[in-house]
Order: structure tokens, then C-alpha cells, then sequence
């Protein structure tokens, strides 16, 4: 059984920084695209970084420069360093796996989820 376990999240003031990490049970991690995605109260989920099989990285604008996702496939797992956060990077974040192929940034392209790691940023 497939699993992706995030943790890491928490409270922390604007101009702070969090790591998340996301733990895979996949048989063939470094077959994976990881990537984060993250869901704010009443929007939709939207994507905020991936890392493709091949170590290329691309993010969302509103978090270029501050974020970084980066993979260790030794240890199947995956992060995100967030710095200089914001209030309005508030949001519950995924991880999420897809086989490699073209990469997406499309929540629908991707074949697993975690359960999810809530970030709030206060102001």
C-alpha cells in the first residue's frame, strides 16, 4: 500500500521559516516526481513546487525564491523549506507523487496524496 506521510507543519510568524518533510512508502521513489501542493479555506488546491525523477525543480510564482523542494532518494523522502513566509501562504499542504512523464502541475495528474500538514502564518 502506497503511502505519503507528511509532517513538519506548525504555527509560525510572518518572516519565519518551516521544513516539510514527506515520507514515501514507494517502492521505486526515485522513479517519482514529488511535488507540493497546498489548499487554503475555501479555495482550490493549487500547486506550489515539484521535483522531477531527474532533480529538476519548478515552483509557483508566489513562492519563487522563497521556497526550495529538494529529495533524498536513499531515504524516500522529500521536503520543502519555506522561508520568509507569509500570512497568506497559510494553507493545509500535500505532498504528492506522480510516475515520472511529462511533468504537471496539475493536482489530477498525480496518482498520491499524503493526508496533509497544516501551515498558518500569523502576521
Amino acid at each position: 500500500q502506497v503511502q505519503l506521510v507528511e509532517s513538519g507543519g506548525g504555527l509560525v510568524q510572518a518572516g519565519g521559516s518551516l521544513r516539510l518533510s514527506c515520507a514515501a512508502a514507494l517502492r521505486t521513489f526515485s522513479s517519482y516526481d514529488m511535488a507540493w501542493f497546498r489548499q487554503a479555506p475555501g479555495k482550490e488546491r493549487e500547486f506550489v513546487a515539484v521535483i522531477t525523477w531527474s532533480g529538476r525543480t519548478y515552483y509557483a510564482d508566489s513562492v519563487k525564491g522563497r521556497f526550495t523542494i529538494s529529495r533524498d532518494n536513499a531515504k524516500n523522502t522529500a521536503y520543502l523549506q519555506m522561508n520568509s513566509l507569509k500570512p497568506e501562504d497559510t494553507a493545509i499542504y500535500y505532498c504528492a507523487a506522480r510516475m515520472s512523464g511529462v511533468t504537471s502541475t496539475t493536482p489530477s495528474q498525480y496518482n498520491y496524496w499524503g493526508q496533509g500538514t497544516q501551515v498558518t502564518v500569523s502576521s
